[in-house]
């Protein structure tokens, strides 16, 4: 039976890219798009769109029964900085969304998910350098009380119910193609749009705030490359730690100044900062190459020249 796909949330940053790859290898008519609003020219162009709320349990339901859906990317979720200021609505979305799939699932009606996790399960008492795969586990944000959960449910599942179910911590993601969406690793996004159009960015972290990020061309192939592994591959129920590079603002604000010599920075940190403190600095994902040969091929200036490039 030929694989038939459907990603909720697919108007989103990862989502938008996420669907045109899945359209280019399975076939455009093989990768169902649903979101609650309609998404960029080139993704509704490209292949079938249903709008779709990912917290509408029959919806959804619905949705998977009329395409014969037999793998689930859930994307749609409330991130951080969002998260922060509508706390309920956040982990309805984020929780209620994950259960529908995670039932489907286990009522056979589709055969695979995957779901992201993020390094916002991590908190201030984890340890801040190269964090392992098991590792303690504070999270203080909205987002990341729910993500914690959400990987609690996805292993329960699994060991339970024999739901195949497949996760990825995502550090912070940069891309070129699609705006962030309310997360605290957005500046590394914003900073390129600033450098090009006003030569200046005022960061709202500190110069000195390093965290694990990663451009998104790597995330899609690490989504895909899991969710392509062979069942037995896949030890780590949860979620796997995922790595890029680490850097701070001020250091890829050097990356920009030796592309953009014009370039100037300032610093006006706000509440995100409490967010990014809480977060790591530095991720160990040798658990993923080891089960299912995950490398990463970007590092901080093969990225900065990808951005700048391709935002020109």
């Amino acid at each position: 039976m030929a694989t038939k796909i459907l990603i909720i949330g697919a108007c989103g940053q990862i989502g938008t890219e996420l669907t045109l790859r899945l359209r280019e290898l399975h076939g455009a008519d093989n990768v169902i798009a649903g979101d609650i609003r309609e998404g960029s020219e080139e993704l509704m162009q490209s292949g079938p769109f249903e709008i779709v709320d990912a917290t509408d349990k029959s919806a959804v339901e619905d949705l998977c029964m009329y395409y014969e859906i037999t793998d689930v990317y859930l994307m749609a979720a409330m991130l951080s900085a969002t998260a922060e200021k509508f706390a309920t609505k956040a982990w309805n979305l984020n929780m209620n969304s994950l259960f529908t799939v995670l039932n489907l699932a286990k009522s056979g009606k589709i055969e695979k998910i995957f779901w992201p996790s993020s390094i916002a399960v991590f908190g201030p008492t984890t340890p801040k350098h190269d964090t392992p795969q098991h590792t303690i586990m504070e999270p203080t944000t909205v987002y990341g009380i729910s993500k914690q959960s959400g990987e609690r449910w996805c292993e329960y599942y699994f060991n339970n119910n024999d739901v195949d179910v497949r996760s990825i911590r995502y550090p912070g993601l940069i891309s070129w193609k699609t705006l962030p969406g309310g997360g605290t690793t957005d500046y590394a996004v914003d900073i390129f749009h600033a450098a090009l159009k006003e030569g200046s960015y005022e960061c709202f972290l500190h110069k000195d705030t390093e965290l694990p990020m990663m451009f998104m061309d790597d995330a899609i192939r690490a989504t895909i490359e899991i969710m392509e592994a062979p069942a037995d591959k896949v030890k780590q129920r949860s979620s796997y730690n995922l790595s890029g590079m680490s850097f701070t603002p001020e250091q890829i604000a050097v990356a920009i100044k030796k592309r953009i010599p014009e370039f100037e920075i300032t610093y006006n940190p706000d509440f995100r900062q409490a967010i990014a403190d809480s977060w790591p600095s530095s991720i160990d994902d040798s658990e993923a190459t080891k089960d299912w040969s995950w490398n990463r091929s970007f590092d901080l200036e093969q990225m900065v020249d990808e951005m700048i490039d391709n935002l020109k």
